[in-house]
């Protein structure tokens, strides 16, 4: 396999801001939907938004490698030990969860090594790599 070019932080920047305006039009769909009845409860919204937020980033990740916004730059989240396949849910959740409390922090150490990975990936094991169209990634 030839050396490969793992994205750099503009990219995933990029895919940050993209999931962030799909996670938007996420919570505009699902309160249109809660609109259409009469008996859904503050609670229940709330629950719903929450689930939203915290699920979409690591179910998508680990179900296909990477969230909308990795899908529409090229890019996926894959194992560091075995590139072909996808983190599994409970690291794709630790993932997220250290990536939105570390924020601009763990993206800042991406420059910092050869296969940019950031702080949450060195935790994980993960690795974003960009796909080539001709691997089945």
């Amino acid at each position: 396999m030839s050396e490969r070019n793992y994205p750099l932080v503009v990219e995933r920047i990029k895919a940050i801001v993209a999931d962030s305006i799909v996670i938007i039009i996420f919570m505009f769909i699902t309160a249109f939907i809660f609109s259409q009845f009469d008996n859904i409860t503050a609670n229940s919204r709330k629950i719903a938004f929450i689930f939203i937020f915290i699920l979409y980033d690591p179910l998508f990740t680990s179900i296909f490698g990477g969230t909308l916004g990795h899908m529409m730059l090229g890019i996926r989240v894959k194992r560091e030990s075995n590139e072909m396949k996808n983190i599994i849910f409970p690291l794709a959740f630790i993932r997220y969860l250290v990536k939105a409390f570390l924020g601009w922090v763990s993206l800042l150490t991406i420059s910092g090594s050869k296969k940019r990975k950031a702080i949450h990936d060195y935790l994980v094991g993960s690795v974003v790599i960009y796909v080539n169209e001709n691997e089945n990634i």
